[in-house]
């Protein structure tokens, strides 16, 4: 019989090449199937071939387009969505705890870390492969859990192209009639329910270590956790953020996040962790704790350069720009404060003030904004509270005082921007300093801000809410006042 058969296959194979057809691998594979006599010895554990699974899908399962290097959290992301999480890429960014100063997404250990704290089963993700029926293996163990309506995210090559990069997808299906594995594609916007053919699949799938590996992590649900995505930034952010300015960075400098707040400095890291903790995360928490609920909008970014050399090479090449002034300023257009540290924390400390201003009163007229920033240009701690101390502005006040220059508290009130500034006769920062230190000295800044703050539609000067506070209707006896204690003023230590 074994003879017959064989006679019968060349036969076939005959009249194949006379007719000039040549066999394909699934042809002579189905050939070989129906004659097992040919085969070579059985595998130990036997596998179920591509010809013999079933198609399968796991619908309805939302695209979720991928930030930058988050292909494996947007891969989680869409299965949760369509578990009814309503979670992002970024809230399993988060459960993974990477530190956002890598600058980049999860690696393979860090989502199956994520995953399992979501709650989530995800078996043994590591498949060594030594022998090409293994990676057949894996296939159909990936089928089996298609069946069970348990999808799996794989980490393969981009493409066949050499030099492809390893990248994360969802597979979501297999059709059995095109011998076609159906996935999502993270990485663009129309890549929902992507085809491939179980070949290439196949040929992308193991990575090329010293022991090829494919690794595959299934989605299998079993006590998911009530996750929430979140409505403020979060770790995933200041990596996404840290990801794009890393190209940006010089050689040497040094990073450290400071919530909401990014450090970059090019003092030795002792030091600019010190600059991170003993002045941005000390005025934050004691401006928070005053008078700002909700953090900026946007990651800031705080650059300190420890002397004026450096401050104005890197101010010209980083940004494109000479200063103004030796030591610091807020470049709007870059989302930054850029500073000369070695003058002193105190332009750092009044350049902090101004984004959580902007982030928590957005109405605020520019003589609060800078009367509040430059209040703490030289500042301290007393009974756990910021506290704003006498300094250099005092000088120019009391000769615009003792020459009577000032303009009135309401018409300094009543400036827009282009009159608080462009037309400053040069005491309106002093001014505004002055008047937010006496409130502060009085116990009334804390009480004059909020008020302000709950007023500011009816009021959007802030001088009746001022009038209220101070209990005073005549303003001009009230200025005099204010201006012999302001004569008074001394600059001393920081007590």
């Amino acid at each position: 019989m074994r003879y017959l058969a064989i006679l019968f296959l060349l036969l076939v194979a005959l009249l194949a090449v006379v007719c000039g057809h040549q066999l394909t691998p699934e042809e002579a594979g189905e050939l070989a199937v129906e004659y097992p006599a040919l085969n070579s010895p059985p595998p130990a554990e036997p596998v179920k071939e591509a010809r013999f699974l079933e198609s399968v899908l796991i619908d309805g399962v939302p695209h979720v387009m991928q930030r930058p290097d988050f292909c494996g959290e947007a891969c989680a992301a869409m299965f949760l969505r369509k578990l009814g999480r309503d979670v992002d890429q970024d809230y399993v960014f988060d459960r993974s705890g990477v530190d956002p100063l890598k600058a980049r997404g999860v690696v393979t250990r860090e989502l199956v870390a994520a995953l399992k704290r979501i709650g989530f089963d995800v078996g043994d993700p590591w498949n060594e492969i030594q022998e090409p029926r293994q990676i057949e293996h894996a296939f159909a163990a990936l089928h089996r859990d298609l069946q069970r309506g348990v999808p799996s995210i794989v980490c393969m090559y981009y493409s066949g192209a050499p030099g492809a990069t390893e990248h994360f997808r969802l597979v979501l299906g297999y059709d059995a009639a095109t011998d076609e594995v159906l996935y999502h594609e993270p990485a663009e916007p129309d890549g929902a329910y992507r085809r491939m053919g179980r070949q290439l699949f196949l040929e992308t799938w193991p990575l090329r270590y010293d022991t090829p590996l494919a690794i595959r992590i299934p989605l299998d649900p079993v006590a998911l956790e009530d996750g929430r995505r979140s409505t403020t930034l979060t770790d995933a952010d200041y990596a996404q953020h840290l990801r794009a300015l890393k190209p940006k960075i010089p050689s040497g400098f040094n990073v450290v996040v400071e919530k909401p707040f990014v450090v970059i400095g090019n003092e030795n890291k002792k030091r600019v962790k010190r600059h991170a903790s003993g002045t941005v995360r000390w005025a934050t928490r004691l401006l928070k704790q005053d008078y700002f609920t909700e953090d900026p909008d946007e990651i800031i970014d705080i650059w300190l350069f420890g002397g004026g050399p450096s401050y104005r090479k890197y101010a010209e090449e980083l940004f494109g720009e000479k200063p103004s002034t030796p030591y610091g300023y807020y470049s709007d257009a870059d989302n930054a404060l850029v500073m000369n540290i070695a003058t002193g924390g105190g332009t750092l400390v009044h350049e902090i003030v101004h984004p959580f201003v902007d982030a928590n009163f957005p109405s605020c007229p520019p003589w609060f904004n800078e009367g509040l920033g430059s209040l703490y240009e030289r500042c301290t701690e007393r009974d756990g509270k910021i506290w704003g101390v006498t300094n250099w502005r005092i000088v120019g006040l009391k000769q615009a005082i003792r020459k009577g220059q000032l303009p009135s508290f309401e018409e300094l009130m009543a400036q827009d921007t282009y009159g608080f500034y462009e037309r400053d006769p040069g005491s309106n920062y002093g001014q505004s300093r002055y008047l937010c230190q006496y409130l502060q000295d009085n116990g009334l800044l804390r009480t004059y801000y909020h008020a302000f703050l709950k007023n500011r539609h009816t009021d959007p000067t802030g001088y009746e809410t001022l009038k209220q506070v101070l209990g005073r209707e005549d303003m001009d006896a009230f200025q005099d006042e204010w201006e012999k204690w302001a004569l008074t003023l001394r600059t001393g230590p920081l007590t």
